[in-house]
């Protein structure tokens, strides 16, 4: 075999191996949701965002919740029969407003039962979904976040509140018209997130949470903790399914750079406790 025909194998097996990697994957996924789904009785939907790369180029790409997500988690919803429970593996930074919210009124219009699971976190527009699970799976030191609207870089909340605090003539025009929209969203999310809520508990109540979630109560990005979720009056528990760890395993990060967590994997064996040397008495 000459260099140049090496180099032409070489080439073909570059281009063919991303793509069987990939489909070997894809298919150990599905394994792990038919099994998940035989042990539940459950229609087993996985919306999880990484930061995933470009097969051969290795370019980072950021995941979050768009248009595409909300129309396939709404196909699935429509495939499923009316009675049979959901089950939504949902890993998320957040994303659309508009794709969370039609994927949440979906999911709260669905007769079966529906279990959202959160193995790590979800956050803005991943915590509007959970919102509409009849029980939200978390593991203990998961988190869910604050759905207040962000517009552009800006929390709406702080644009409201920032001009409330001048004259309108110290106000540039165009800020005023960012103001006007960050109080709509504010409103229209709010809205949302209370008609969630009125499932399990009382109006009353849900307009309060409704109200510290969505209106800048704390910084987008904070974290709450299963005991705060809890104390919300949310319903959560800690029962994660081993499927689901399983699941994420075969989600790895974008390897574009050399991994910054490691550890020996299981099964993991305790190691011999090293003998102390013997001192010698003179």
């Amino acid at each position: 075999m000459s260099v140049v025909d090496f180099l032409w194998l070489f080439f073909i097996f570059s281009a063919i191996q991303p793509i069987l990697s990939r489909r070997l994957l894809e298919q150990a996924r599905l394994r792990i949701l038919l099994q998940l789904e035989r042990k539940r009785g459950s229609r087993v939907i996985a919306m999880i965002h990484r930061q995933e790369t470009m097969s051969l180029l290795g370019f980072p790409i950021l995941r979050y919740i768009d248009i595409d997500d909300s129309e396939e988690v709404l196909r699935a919803i429509r495939l499923t029969p009316e009675e049979m429970p959901i089950d939504l593996i949902l890993h998320t930074p957040g994303g659309l407003v508009l794709a969370a919210e039609q994927i949440a009124l979906a999911l709260r219009e669905h007769k079966g039962k529906v279990t959202v699971f959160i193995p790590h976190y979800a956050m803005s527009g991943g915590t509007l979904i959970a919102l509409a699970a009849d029980e939200i799976v978390m593991d203990p030191h998961a988190v869910l976040g604050p759905v207040d609207p962000q517009i552009g870089q800006f929390p709406a909340a702080s644009i409201v509140r920032a001009v409330s605090q001048k004259s309108i003539n110290e106000v540039e025009d165009q800020t005023l018209i960012l103001a006007d929209v960050a109080e709509k969203a504010l409103r229209q999310v709010r809205a949302v997130v209370q008609k969630l809520l009125e499932d399990r508990m009382p109006p009353e109540e849900a307009k309060t949470i409704a109200e510290m979630l969505s209106s800048g109560t704390w910084t987008h990005d904070y974290p709450l903790t299963v005991s705060e979720a809890k104390s919300l009056g949310l319903p959560v528990s800690t029962e994660m399914p081993s499927e689901v760890y399983k699941l994420m395993a075969l989600y790895p990060q974008a390897g574009y750079r050399r991994p910054s967590v490691q550890y020996v994997p299981m099964p993991y064996r305790i190691p011999e406790p090293v003998p102390a040397p013997r001192t010698r008495r003179s």
